[in-house]
Formats: structure tokens, C-alpha cells, sequence
């Protein structure tokens, strides 16, 4: 097993200090930080983690790993399998807990025996709550979550657009299967991947924003009724052809399958009775024009968590997109609570 990580700041002589950051779905490890090799853009949350900013890179040594099933470094689909070839689609299905029981060998190899906060958003989530719940079960306390834009189980909404996105690369002849890796560049199933992320995103943001932004413009030179495209539909062919040169198609659909299992009650009584476990101080956080993970999801957290501060919901015509981009209304609420935290352990 290979797991690919970052870590910024200093871990503390007594570990007390340790934040572990969850990506969401096509996010990886370069949280923060300039472009690079192997990372072609900048940190996802720049806004959020670094020196000075409310995760304090200066106070708190940061880690964020690329998950499991990814194609950023950690073993994934495009890993080679003990015969030697890529696992392509013989990679098993994984869950959020397979993501976290990899996530926790991770900290005991970093000799990280708790977990300050564990903190993440959408997908990254998931695993926060799991992390809540395993983590302390196997040796790894977890003194405080933030839960941004996710939910404690995966709805009949979210299960029904995963679908699509499934399907449309599933139905790409180029798939092949799963096993396409010894195709050439230009021969993979980029169509299926370009489609689902057009679908994903979609639902990450809102259909204010898209009648405000687009409306019925047509794009710049085309004409919508002669073969021509509108402009929304330019946007969401230029979203899904840029995840389609970085990301893995297979390691989308796996990840995108692990979504749809997330059930933080399995075997555990229920959703609310796994969430009445929790020990640790949550900050739960919502986006109210969110109509993936609707608000309703992180109220339920919020009720459920004996520890949670009450639910914040953050306002935005982003959608969920909004964890992306509500930089000034999450970061104080962030840094509000890790400096909570710090006093607290100060009595």
C-alpha cells in the first residue's frame, strides 16, 4: 500500500498540534502551495491552510493525504497489482472506512497518536466522520471535527446523480472495461469522464448562479441553432475536458462509488445512534443554496454530535462549490474554533 502525502509546519514535541485536512472527490494532497510538479495548479484551499491563515501552518503541523482509490500518489486503479499490471478494473470497491483504516496506518507512521483537529468538506467529510468514530477505536484520538458541505449518509438525490456520472463512463467504448491503461494519450475514455464531471458540476453550483452568469447567452462566435453552443454549455465542456487531462477516469468512479456506500450507521445501530458516539468538539458548517449536500444533512450532524457548536450556515450563490470559494465567512469560523480549542485546553 502507498499512500502520497503533504505536510506543512512542525509537529509539536507532544503531538498535541497534529490538523489532518480531507480532500473531496477529484481534490488531492497539494492543499496548499504553489503549482508544481505534479500538482499543475496551486493549493485547492490556499485561502484556508498556510502561515498566518486560519489553519496556521506557523502554529499547527498540517497533513493531507490523497485517499485511496485516487490517482494522485496513493495506491489507486492505475496502480500496478502483484501480477504486475495495472489493477484498472480489478481495483476492489472501496468505502470510507477502507479510506480512513489506510488514513490511520498514515498516522501511526507519522507517530501521530491524536489528531487536534481533523478537518474536511463534501467527500473529505465522510471521512471526518468516520475518522470521529474509528480513529479513536484504534489507537488515534481525534480531539475536534469540522464537517464543511457533507452529510452522515449518502441520499437518494446524491445516489441518483452519482448514477449518471457512473454510467457515462461506463458507456464510453473507450473505457474498455476499466482496463485502458495501454491505450495511447488520446485514446482513453475522456468522453465518459468530460460528461460526468459536466453532470458533477452541475450540482455543485446553483441554478441562480447559472441564470444569472449565462442565462440563454449564446457562446462568443457560435450560434445555438446552427450547431453553435450556448454559454453554459461551453462552461461545463471546459470543466469537464480540464478534469478529464488530470484526473483517472477509473479512480473517479471508484471514489464516486465509495460516495454512494457512505453510510456512517452501518453495523453501528443507525445513523443517529454512530453519531451519539462521537466524543469529539465538532464545527458542522452547511452552504444554503447547496442542492447536493443540502443543508438538512449537516443540521442532522449538528443534532447528532453531543459535542457540536450549532450549525453554521454559510450564505453563497455558488452552491457547493461554496466550500471552495466562501473564504470569508468558513475562515473566521475556523479560526473562531481552533482558538476555542486552544483556550480550552489552556484550563
Amino acid at each position: 500500500m502507498r499512500v502520497a502525502y503533504e505536510t506543512w509546519g512542525a509537529l509539536a514535541p507532544d503531538g498535541s498540534n497534529a490538523v489532518l485536512v480531507l480532500h473531496a472527490l477529484t481534490g488531492d494532497s497539494h492543499v496548499t502551495g504553489p503549482a508544481g510538479d505534479g500538482h499543475r495548479t496551486a493549493g485547492w484551499w490556499e485561502a484556508m491552510v498556510g502561515p498566518g491563515r486560519p489553519i496556521d501552518t506557523d502554529r499547527y503541523f498540517v497533513v493531507a493525504p490523497n485517499v485511496l482509490g485516487g490517482c494522485q500518489g496513493t495506491t489507486g486503479p492505475a496502480s500496478s497489482a502483484p501480477d504486475g499490471a495495472p489493477w484498472g478494473g480489478r481495483f476492489p470497491r472501496v468505502t470510507p472506512r477502507d479510506q480512513v483504516a489506510v488514513e490511520i496506518e498514515l498516522a501511526r507512521t507519522l507517530d501521530i497518536s491524536s489528531w487536534h483537529l481533523v478537518v474536511g468538506a463534501s467527500m473529505g467529510g465522510h471521512r471526518v466522520l468516520e475518522w470521529a468514530i474509528l480513529g479513536p477505536e484504534n489507537g488515534v484520538e481525534v480531539e475536534a471535527i469540522a464537517t464543511v458541505v457533507t452529510c452522515a449518509q449518502s441520499t437518494g438525490d446524491q445516489i441518483a446523480w452519482a448514477h449518471s456520472q457512473i454510467g457515462a463512463i461506463r458507456a464510453d467504448p473507450r473505457f474498455r472495461g476499466g482496463d485502458y491503461y495501454d491505450a495511447a494519450d488520446d485514446d482513453g475514455p475522456h468522453v465518459g469522464l468530460a460528461i460526468a464531471r459536466q453532470i458533477a458540476h452541475t450540482t455543485y453550483r446553483t441554478a441562480q448562479e447559472l441564470d444569472t452568469r449565462f442565462g440563454r447567452l449564446p457562446q462568443g462566435g457560435e450560434d445555438p441553432f446552427t450547431d453553435g453552443r450556448y454559454a453554459v454549455q461551453s462552461y461545463l465542456d471546459h470543466h469537464g475536458d480540464k478534469l478529464a487531462r488530470r484526473f483517472d477516469a477509473n479512480s473517479y468512479l471508484r471514489l464516486t462509488e465509495s460516495m454512494i456506500t457512505h453510510d456512517l450507521g452501518r453495523d453501528r445501530g443507525g445513523v443517529d445512534a454512530a453519531l451519539g458516539t462521537i466524543t469529539a468538539r465538532a464545527l458542522v458548517v452547511a452552504v444554503d443554496s447547496d442542492r447536493l449536500f443540502r443543508p438538512a444533512e449537516s443540521a442532522r450532524i449538528a443534532a447528532g454530535v453531543p459535542r457540536a457548536e450549532p450549525l453554521v450556515v454559510l450564505e453563497s450563490e455558488f452552491g457547493h462549490d461554496g466550500f471552495l470559494i466562501e473564504f470569508d465567512q468558513l475562515g473566521p469560523l475556523v479560526t473562531t474554533f481552533l482558538t476555542e480549542l486552544r483556550e480550552d485546553a489552556r484550563l
